[in-house]
């Protein structure tokens, strides 16, 4: 090394010391060796993940399944020496679930269709059959087109979009350059225009029913957005005072087009029959929290979390039960070990965060900060992924508490490494903590940003919360929201590798000298583009 390589180095090393030295690890690798023991030769990750995948099955909200995996998830806290196990509750509104579906096309030959209901429309009360029409629907302004032309219908609401071919493996796991490349520092961007899209594209789901209710049709069907006859049935009427009118479905790709095909040539029958339940008997849903005490009582807390809740089309085992039973199992290893942290390690699994990340904003909301409501009543009742990123930020008493958050929510493959979130203090930190792990393929700290899960709300506040890096597997490209998200689409050799990483950063985390650094409060942003001028065409 040269001599100026060498004054280089010791500048770096002065800049990151004071960093290093106030988060540094206290895990020693003998505390590592029996956590990786733990994991990998008395492990029950995969015990939870089954139980979760097979026994309760999808677990949307509020359904009597996620009740099921309420009760259970407890009872195995509680059963393995945990604390303070408790249900924290707040209003989300009706459950609902599948008792039985079934389409078939009558005319002009018979057919069994792929479909499964949208997710809380109403049942078809026994066998419905009718004409259908190819009436595609985006927007406010295509209603005109469709007026007095629908009554008695099942309506094609999608465009029959054309077959997109295979461009990528449908299996993957991360290279070293594909990780390398997430190491880029993305600006924030204020667009109001562009959020106002998002949201309209939301409101008009309700739209569109109200006007195919008022104009006489029967049901409606949309067009799977996956090819490969794969189902989803996302849907996002569970507010009480706010279900859908119509019955309503999800055709599987080619299905639909098959369907829109033989309507230009002629007149096309399908019958649905759909046998679906609203639970109202309690329309609040719940998080559930269980602890480790730390021996500091004013050092605060490290948490992990991963949502219970899923879709139903499939199981829910990679979205998220494979994340809970990765939580679980931290948590698990950690009591069995009987370890006494610093810090309190508290562990979160969370509900509603299909629908909009209800939960965890719940729990913000309760213990982290208020942000006042969003001016528009209309976006208000969106929920907090479209409507809560108000100011003034004020923070409650237990925002200092928290000292760091850790979530799991990118399917079942193992943990390479962790994102950043723009949070430039962190990197030496999270060098030094997962620099033991390299071995197992976790080490990479990246500083690209990730959302639509149940870091967001925190990161959003400043707070030091993170998602983990995962090999994709065949989790976007086809499980995720399908009905092919099923036990036999989890690694286990991947759980047990990322329940052993899991555990020893929150260790590292719960006894490090300091709280990790945050990001400061948010303000209300300037607009990114003062300049910029709408394009007509788009709008």
């Amino acid at each position: 090394m040269t001599h100026q390589a060498l004054l280089g180095s010791s500048a770096v090393l002065l800049l990151v010391a004071p960093a290093l030295a106030g988060a540094a690890s206290t895990v020693d690798a003998a505390m590592i060796n029996r956590i990786s023991d733990a994991a990998f030769n008395h492990g029950e990750v995969l015990d939870t993940a089954e139980y979760l995948a097979d026994q309760i099955g999808g677990r949307m909200t509020n359904s009597p399944s996620m009740r099921a995996a309420e009760r259970w998830t407890q009872e195995k806290f509680k059963a393995w020496g945990l604390k303070d196990v408790r249900a924290e509750g707040y209003d989300f509104g009706r459950g609902w679930w599948i008792e039985s579906s079934q389409a078939r096309m009558v005319a002009p030959r018979p057919l069994m269709l792929r479909a499964i209901p949208i997710a809380w429309t109403p049942s078809t009360e026994g066998p419905l059959s009718a004409a259908v029409i190819v009436a595609p629907m985006s927007n406010d302004k295509d209603f005109a087109d469709w007026k007095g032309k629908l009554s008695g219908k099942i309506v094609l609401v999608t465009w029959p979009a054309p077959i997109k071919d295979d461009e990528d493996a449908p299996f993957h796991r991360l290279s070293d350059t594909d990780i390398a490349k997430l190491d880029r520092y993305e600006e924030p961007v204020f667009d109001p225009e562009a959020r106002q899209k998002l949201i309209d594209r939301v409101a008009f789901r309700d739209k569109r029913d109200a006007f195919l209710a008022a104009e006489g049709a029967l049901a409606w069907i949309q067009m799977s957005r996956t090819e490969g006859r794969l189902l989803h049935g996302e849907g996002y009427g569970f507010r009480a005072g706010k279900t859908h009118k119509l019955p309503a479905l999800e055709i599987g790709a080619e299905d639909y087009r098959r369907l829109a095909r033989l309507a230009k040539l002629g007149e096309v029958r399908v019958e649905i029959d759909t046998r679906v339940h609203y639970e109202d008997a309690d329309h609040n849903a719940y998080n559930i929290i269980a602890d480790i005490p730390g021996t500091d009582g004013k050092a605060g807390y490290v948490m992990a979390g991963a949502h219970l809740d899923s879709w139903v089309a499939g199981d829910g085992a990679a979205d998220n039960g494979a994340g809970v039973a990765v939580v679980m199992e931290a948590a698990r290893i950690l009591a069995s070990l009987h370890v006494q942290p610093k810090r309190t390690i508290r562990f979160a699994l969370w509900s509603g965060e299909e629908q909009g990340l209800f939960g965890s904003a719940a729990y913000v909301d309760k213990h982290l900060a208020h942000r006042p409501p969003n001016a528009d009543p209309a976006v208000a009742a969106l929920g907090p992924f479209f409507g809560g990123d108000t100011y003034p930020v004020q923070t409650l008493p237990g925002f200092a508490e928290l000292s760091a958050y850790f979530n799991i929510d990118n399917g079942s493959g193992r943990i390479r490494g962790i994102f950043t979130e723009g949070n430039f203090a962190v990197v030496p930190i999270f060098r030094q903590w997962l620099a033991p792990l390299a071995s197992m393929g976790a080490a990479a700290v990246v500083a690209s940003p990730t959302g639509s899960t149940d870091h967001v709300f925190m990161n959003q506040l400043g707070l030091p919360a993170f998602q983990f890096i995962q090999d994709p597997l065949d989790y976007m490209s086809r499980v995720h929201h399908t009905d092919l998200d099923t036990f036999d689409h989890v690694r286990p050799e991947d759980l047990r590798q990322a329940a052993t990483v899991l555990a020893t950063v929150l260790l590292d985390a719960a006894n490090s000298d300091a709280p990790l650094p945050r990001k400061p409060v948010p303000s209300q942003p300037r607009l990114t583009d003062p300049f910029h001028y709408p394009d007509p065409a788009k709008r």
